[in-house]
């Protein structure tokens, strides 16, 4: 069972992101500040839930929480500051969205940097701990897949409405025989053999 508080605050919030090892779309993160008497028995780590549940939990985490907001960082930046940079700059521009100004903030996995007079503390596979980063991760995930969805129409030939711009063999496949696109990270290896990718 996850527990919904951590630090004994009542304004805490949890935050994590979704897509760090894609090879093409944003990195996206959310944070989310739930009430203290919160509970649900099918939330839990994004990973470790089916999509149509994640969808289903989507609104109902959205009209619950005390404050949620989701932040993008797209491929640019990736390519520009490093995957890990992107994902911490992700949430702390979520937290920097919240219009309540949390008292802590939990972050899932063991890297974060200090965010501006707030304390926090990371705690690894958060995300199967605690109802507030889990519902964080629910967000970032399925509004990062909505974006991957979106997309999808543009470049339908990469299936990112399926595979979400992750390293399938059938995305890279894609990319041998049609290039890189514009959504893709410059940075990544995007192919095993990276001397014969068309960029």
């Amino acid at each position: 069972m996850l527990l919904n508080n951590h630090s004994g605050l009542i304004l805490e919030c949890g935050t994590d992101e979704a897509g760090r090892g894609c090879l093409a779309g944003p990195v996206t993160a959310a944070a989310v500040i739930l009430p203290e008497k919160f509970n649900n028995a099918i939330l839990n780590d994004s990973k470790q839930i089916s999509e149509k549940k994640r969808m289903f939990l989507k609104p109902i985490i959205e009209e619950q929480a005390l404050n949620f907001a989701v932040s993008h960082v797209f491929q640019e930046k990736i390519d520009d500051i490093n995957i890990l940079n992107a994902s911490i700059l992700a949430m702390h521009e979520s937290i920097a969205q919240l219009t309540t100004i949390p008292e802590f903030i939990i972050v899932d996995g063991n890297k974060f940097k200090d965010y501006p007079n707030i304390p926090h503390e990371t705690i690894i596979k958060g995300d199967g701990k605690y109802l507030s980063i889990a519902a964080a991760s629910v967000l970032a995930k399925t509004y990062r897949d909505l974006y991957m969805d979106a997309i999808h129409e543009e470049y339908p030939m990469y299936n990112w409405k399926k595979n979400k711009g992750y390293p399938t063999k059938e995305h890279r496949e894609a990319i041998k025989k049609y290039g890189v696109t514009k959504y893709h990270r410059k940075s990544f290896r995007l192919l095993p053999e990276q001397l014969k990718l068309k960029i």
